[in-house]
């Protein structure tokens, strides 16, 4: 996915990860509550809670935090209750967007989302408004420096993969979403650490935007990461770096 991976490269070149550290935290640990609550606190048993951990171990967060993340989730400690809610729209230029949450005040999340959305050129749309431009897909972005093509292709195919994609200076390995887990174990057994691994809401096609609205777009899914109850920001949005890295200057 052009846009999508070209976002994560820019964030991850200027560092925004460790400068938002602690809204990562706070993301994280509301996903692990979730993840118990529904599967139950044994990562052996609950796919889901398992890739939730190794994403927590790969930003350092303390096995306190994850334990204790986990166990308000499974009721063995009190915690607050958050519920799982996806937003559409559109932003700048026609592109399509998909805001998932996690939130324990649903009136206040929507009204700050239709908010931010209008601030920046778009606008909040129905249920089922752009979910149909996107499929869901486990998605693994690995730098080229870090592996040579022909074994990760044949890891990750023998792993599940469906697909093994040439991004610039990255390959996308792209799986069903049940196969996504080993998939990233069939990676990592190479020794290599992925870039970007997650299930993803990937676009069938895409929307080329250019100057102020690719600036704007930019801007807009910025802030919309940038929300307390945010998890994962979608776009079909398709953005050249030049242009991301004008909006995040």
């Amino acid at each position: 996915m052009s846009g999508h991976s070209k976002w994560h490269t820019i964030k991850h070149k200027k560092g925004a990860a460790d400068a938002k550290r602690g809204k990562v935290f706070t993301r994280i640990i509301k996903e692990l509550t979730v993840a118990a609550r529904g599967g139950g606190g044994d990562p052996d048993s609950n796919p889901r809670l398992r890739t939730i951990i190794a994403e927590a171990k790969a930003v350092n967060m303390p096995a306190d935090n994850i334990k204790r993340a986990i166990q308000r989730g499974t009721g063995e400690l009190p915690g607050v209750s958050y519920e799982e809610i996806t937003y559409e729209g559109y932003g700048p230029g026609g592109a399509a967007l998909i805001i998932e949450t996690l939130t324990d005040n649903k009136n206040r999340t929507v009204g700050e989302m239709r908010h931010l959305l209008a601030k920046y050129g778009g606008h909040l749309g129905e249920a089922n408004s752009v979910a149909w431009m996107f499929v869901k897909k486990g998605y693994i972005v690995i730098e080229k420096s870090k592996a040579g093509e022909e074994a990760l292709l044949a890891a990750a195919l023998e792993a599940g993969a469906d697909d093994m994609r040439d991004d610039g200076d990255s390959w996308e390995i792209v799986s069903a979403p049940e196969a996504f887990q080993q998939v990233l174990d069939g990676v990592k057994a190479l020794g290599v650490e992925p870039g970007a691994a997650e299930i993803a809401m990937l676009p069938q096609n895409y929307v080329k935007l250019e100057g102020k609205p690719a600036q704007q777009m930019v801007r807009l899914m910025e802030a919309a990461e940038e929300h307390e109850d945010t998890k994962k920001v979608w776009s079909n949005a398709d953005i050249e770096e030049k242009e991301i890295e004008a909006s995040l200057a």
